[in-house]
């Protein structure tokens, strides 16, 4: 429920004594008897009406760039299934001749890691690092024909998912509209706010008796408001995990997150690169950005220690960064169950030194991994991606259904008046005061949420101020002395 108030009072019935032009007649229902949180109700509808009015727009393009996400993964596989894809043939070269192939015809460059054709008709991908005309952030992806030798292409990739062109342009779109680090503050800002309004929404919309919830025989804006309600409710769970899993990797929320993970203990480990060795507790980070694949025993004995280690397909190698580094071998299977075990293999004699089981991660680490990759649709595949295609859909018809509203409330000629201000003056202290406090706390861990709102009370209370000493200050729907 991303935009304008679900339960913003009836305008125009006052004037006629009767229903609006165009809508059917509101049943009648019995005085509600009021409840302890009934002065919380004007706060949240306020909150919720310009909350939804202010961030709606932000929220809009994160979804319609969502759901272009969503559908981005199935785009892929079409797009490129010469790169990805091959003939099924009888036995696979070793991975080392595979790599030579690759390198043989894409010698610029770094080899910075190897993947190893997960499936009986999937193509190898050999990743370089350090080339001309490439992203610094990304790498090259050479695809190579694990029967053949053949190699079937090159292209820019991106990211642990493996992301290619395609799919990378839409997810930079959607995080950050190819602005960089500024354009990030976008997406930020929209999970910030997201669960505030989704949550606002939810007790305005159960606070209102059941009477007053029905879509079937009403019009004009009481059946928007019923639509923009019932949708709300059923799709504010997922709103409220997007907006969480899309903090865990913001630039300042992330950040404060991943401190206090790390203040519990709750960071998500690495195996040790240390040739040689290392304790399990405290792993250090996975290196890889070395030279050319082949050291020491090779790439197809270190594949072979960390098959043994039962680390299945799908598998990264990732090359030694330097003479006292181990080569690193990790399972990069992010689709349930997730395969996240890691190994790290001596190059000089191919034997195991360290091993990092992702049934050892901490819980937050794990619950950290499998929200994002829920949130990024790759947890359960295409199941996954529809449904996320789903609520983003379902948020781009509430911000639609909200504005619509807001134009309703005008009465069609413009957009509709404001909630009354005033609505914190009629909450008592022993609710206010711990309100809040929890948004301060609120605010100072998720600053996008944080200064915004203490903007907006600053500029209300200064605009209140005005009308106040212009004799028309309202509070509560309540008109000041003139």
């Amino acid at each position: 429920m991303s935009t304008a108030s679900s339960t913003s009072p009836n305008p125009g019935s006052a004037r006629s004594g009767g229903p609006p032009s165009g809508e059917a007649p509101q049943p009648t229902v019995p005085a509600a008897s009021p409840s302890r949180w009934a002065p919380l109700r004007p706060l949240v509808l306020r909150l919720h009406f310009y909350a939804g009015v202010l961030v709606a727009p932000f929220l809009l393009v994160a979804a319609v760039t969502g759901l272009l996400y969503a559908f981005s993964f199935q785009a892929e596989k079409l797009v490129y299934a010469h790169e990805l894809t091959v003939p099924v043939g009888e036995s696979r070269l070793p991975i080392s001749e595979q790599v030579a192939a690759a390198r043989k015809a894409h010698p610029e460059g770094t080899v910075s890691a190897i993947r190893p054709s997960p499936a009986a008709d999937a193509t190898t991908r050999v990743l370089l690092s350090g080339v001309a005309g490439v992203n610094p952030d990304h790498t090259l992806a050479v695809f190579v024909d694990p029967y053949t030798g053949k190699v079937r292409g090159a292209l820019e990739q991106y990211g642990s998912t493996g992301a290619l062109p395609l799919r990378t342009w839409i997810d930079e779109l959607h995080r950050d509209l190819h602005l960089g680090d500024t354009g990030r503050l976008y997406s930020e800002f929209a999970a910030s706010w997201l669960w505030v309004i989704a949550g606002g929404g939810l007790v305005l919309w159960f606070a209102r008796r059941r009477a007053l919830r029905t879509v079937r025989g009403t019009s004009g804006r009481r059946r928007t408001l019923g639509l923009h309600g019932t949708v709300g409710v059923w799709a504010a769970a997922g709103f409220v995990f997007l907006s969480a899993t899309g903090l865990t990797w913001s630039t300042y929320a992330g950040a404060n997150i991943d401190e206090l993970r790390t203040s519990l203990g709750q960071a998500t480990p690495a195996v040790s690169a240390a040739a040689g060795g290392g304790e399990h507790a405290g792993h250090g980070t996975a290196a890889g950005t070395g030279g050319d694949a082949e050291h020491g025993v090779g790439l197809d004995k270190v594949l072979a220690a960390a098959r043994a280690e039962g680390l299945g397909d799908p598998v990264e190698i990732v090359p030694p960064a330097d003479a006292d580094s181990a080569y690193v071998v990790r399972q990069v299977q992010r689709s349930w169950p997730e395969k996240q075990d890691s190994v790290a293999v001596d190059p000089s004699t191919g034997e195991v030194t360290d091993v990092l089981r992702f049934a050892d991660y901490p819980v937050l680490a794990k619950l950290t991994r499998w929200g994002i990759d829920l949130h990024t649709g790759i947890l359960f595949g295409l199941v996954n991606q529809l449904a996320l295609a789903l609520l983003a859909l379902a948020l781009i018809l509430l911000i639609l259904w909200g504005y619509r509203m807001w134009w309703q409330r005008g009465r069609g000629s413009s957009f509709g008046r404001p909630i009354p201000r005033g609505a914190w003056a009629e909450v008592p202290p022993y609710l206010l005061v711990p309100a809040m406090a929890v948004i301060a706390v609120l605010g100072y861990f998720v600053p996008l949420l944080g200064i915004p709102l203490a903007v907006f009370l600053a500029v209300d209370i200064v605009l209140g101020e005005i009308a106040h000493r212009r004799g028309g200050r309202t509070y509560g729907g309540r008109a000041g002395v003139k």
